[in-house]
């Protein structure tokens, strides 16, 4: 079974799952994941980015026995060698392992401007589940590395795509949109004349 296919089946069988609520009506993981990706779309981001804004969450519910191992990982690592295995590159993966990353360092940036203005910031429950504000040399870490700049974007679209019956393309289109990715990336066979 090829990695589209197992996509297909994974979000079939986990995508109904609560990812989170949002004025007291639950968001769904696949909407979630759709609403993520939409928002890159209309960004104009380009499709490696938009690929890496859908399946950014998949590593929260890979979890059949063949992937124990993995589930030891934090959620943002923990399907990047399946996903690799699969065929997506650094372009795809990179922003994925580092949106949880770019969360804690907008956050941290954030609570910087607040002081400044004098406000009050506090830190959100995920935000101390996934390792609390980043210091400053953190941040400046964080800048030098490369595809920082496209996991920040994906961390903002992660936190906007909550919208409960938001509208958005279905799963198939982005599938196609994956496949196609994954045929671009293919290495060219040479033919022998």
């Amino acid at each position: 079974m090829d990695v589209i296919s197992k996509l297909e089946a994974l979000f079939s069988r986990r995508g109904g799952a609560i990812c989170c609520v949002n004025a007291g009506r639950p968001v769904t993981v696949l909407a979630h994941s759709l609403q993520c990706a939409q928002m890159a779309e209309w960004a104009e981001a380009d499709v490696n980015l938009v690929a890496a804004a859908f399946l950014h969450d998949v590593g929260q519910f890979l979890d059949s026995p063949a992937e124990s191992a993995l589930l030891k990982l934090h959620h943002e690592t923990r399907a990047l060698p399946w996903l690799a295995m699969g065929g997506f590159k650094a372009e795809v993966l990179e922003p994925i392992r580092m949106h949880t990353e770019a969360g804690r360092y907008l956050a941290s940036v954030d609570a910087w401007r607040a002081v400044e203005r004098n406000v009050a910031v506090p830190d959100s429950l995920r935000l101390k589940r996934e390792g609390g504000r980043m210091s400053v040399e953190a941040c400046r870490a964080f800048m030098r590395q490369p595809f920082a700049d496209s996991a920040l974007q994906l961390a903002r679209w992660d936190d906007l795509a909550r919208m409960p019956d938001k509208r958005t393309p279905p799963l198939d289109y982005y599938l196609r949109m994956l496949d196609d990715l994954l045929r671009t990336h293919q290495p060219k066979r040479l033919s022998v004349a």
